[in-house]
């Protein structure tokens, strides 16, 4: 297992890779759902899938509710305290958001996984890599490097210590685009769950360093790994 990958050759919308897996006549849980827009996808492909996305932000969590999808239920618990019963899903899906949760418990998140995993059960973390323009944009207002490094320690830990088995490592790279920088800023500065008021200066920085790349549309590469870890 590597945290970072320079020569990343694999350009795709994440959902072409979930859908290689068998989620058909599956209960999922996703953790961290944020706006549920991978949710949704999930949801809608295939076929008898039930869905359980779960969203700490409880601002995010109520609009949720509000979209009243058949298939899908919303929860709000964290990854740490998931309440489900042993062995109650087949698949657990995190979008950039094992990060999110505190240092001190990642260990408890991860037993918790594997307590709701039914047997060979699977965990998809897909994280974004501490490289590239995008992440360096984000970096100024919102650095993640650290909680990045730590997450995949525990990642790997868990597979070092075969608490789980690792079944797949991909790295790929996701296009991103955005109209200009009040587009960037809604969505990546505006979220609900950063909860932060920015300075003046901070905000400028930003969009001077947008606006170097480009005065108006801008379309950059992000770059992902995805660990696929078995419970054993």
């Amino acid at each position: 297992m590597k945290l970072i990958e320079e020569n990343i050759t694999q350009t795709l919308e994440e959902i072409y890779l979930i859908e290689t897996l068998n989620l058909d006549n599956k209960t999922i849980l996703e953790l961290g759902c944020g706006a549920a827009a991978m949710t949704k996808k999930i949801a809608a492909n295939g076929t008898n899938r039930k869905v359980i996305a779960s969203e700490v932000d409880e601002i995010q969590h109520q609009k949720n509710l509000k979209l009243d999808i058949p298939n899908i239920e919303f929860k709000n618990f964290p990854a740490e305290d998931i309440t489900l019963g042993d062995e109650s899903v087949d698949f657990i899906f995190l979008f950039k958001s094992f990060h999110h949760v505190p240092e001190n418990s990642m260990k408890k998140a991860l037993d918790e996984m594997k307590r709701v995993l039914k047997p060979n059960g699977l965990i998809y973390f897909s994280e974004p890599l501490y490289q590239g323009e995008q992440n360096r944009l984000i970096s100024i207002f919102h650095d993640e490097k650290y909680v990045r490094e730590i997450a995949f320690e525990h990642i790997k830990q868990a597979v070092e210590k075969e608490e789980f088995k690792l079944f797949k490592e991909i790295f790929f790279q996701t296009p991103v685009s955005y109209k200009n920088f009040e587009d960037f800023k809604i969505k990546q500065m505006d979220v609900t769950h950063l909860d932060t008021v920015y300075t003046k200066e901070i905000i400028e920085k930003v969009q001077t360093e947008y606006e170097k790349l480009s005065k108006d549309e801008l379309t950059l590469l992000k770059p992902f790994r995805v660990d696929i870890l078995q419970k054993i």
